[in-house]
């Protein structure tokens, strides 16, 4: 897994879109389409943001797949990750389909028909982060590194949960959903390409965790050590708590 290290949340979207515009471009000269797994959340604010004005992307060839989004939230809740894919990325392109997945229908029903198209598809990009507590997706420790369904029910745990009071999507923490709808980790790394966004320091443990430690379920993102071809994007903040030798390794972003 390269590690870029850039010096701000800004720099770090900038240089995540840049790449992931080239590699569009690329798939939909190679197959005529390309498939993308979008993910939400403060790590994303600043990626998305200027993937949607990177020039050249023939988007009407491009279809988009929904990462994760909370159980029973309707998608016109301030929180809802249907609400924020549709503001701040589907509605400022024109894709050829964008994939939700509606957290205020019957899971089991999302979770087979969405799922169905994703595992048919050939995912060309995933765009993602990482929690505090390291998960990926919604698989919060100890995730479920086994099993080859492509979305998956999953609850989430405490420090999951604080970390939505904490970046002000919940009032408190009796009102975030207790279980989530997740692309697993096995869909996650069918992607060709994985671009993995951390800004802020809230999450330094986690990325020294995900980098240095043992590739485990208990560090979710640990396994993107893994991947051939995943990326993990930090900026100085998030890259705080990295050994000396760890530091030396990595590269800088421009």
């Amino acid at each position: 897994m390269r590690t870029i290290l850039t010096a701000s949340p800004s720099q770090m979207g900038c240089w995540v879109a840049k790449h992931a515009a080239s590699d569009l471009r690329q798939a939909i000269s190679a197959n005529g389409t390309a498939n993308i797994v979008v993910a939400t959340g403060a790590s994303q604010f600043e990626v998305l943001g200027h993937l949607v004005r990177e020039p050249d992307i023939d988007w009407s060839k491009v279809t988009g797949f929904h990462l994760d989004e909370y159980v029973g939230l309707s998608s016109d809740h301030g929180a809802s990750f249907c609400g924020y894919l549709k503001e701040r990325f589907v509605d400022h392109v024109d894709l050829a389909s964008f994939h939700y997945l509606r957290g205020d229908v019957d899971p089991e029903i999302t979770i087979r028909e969405t799922g169905e198209l994703v595992k048919s598809s050939r995912i060309d990009l995933a765009l993602v982060g990482i929690g505090e507590n390291g998960h990926l997706a919604f698989n919060d420790p100890p995730a479920d590194f086994k099993t080859e369904d492509p979305y998956l029910v999953v609850e989430l745990d405490e420090p999951c949960r604080l970390q939505q009071v904490g970046e002000g999507w919940f009032e408190s923490l009796d009102s975030v959903p207790t279980h989530a709808i997740s692309m697993s980790v096995h869909q996650i790394l069918k992607a060709a390409k994985i671009y993995c966004s951390v800004p802020d320091k809230r999450k330094a443990e986690a990325v020294r965790a995900t980098l240095e430690g043992p590739i485990t379920s208990e560090v979710p993102a640990s396994i993107l050590r893994e991947h051939p071809n995943s990326t993990l994007v930090i900026d100085k903040a998030a890259a705080s708590r990295i050994s000396d030798v760890g530091k030396n390794q990595l590269e800088h972003g421009e």
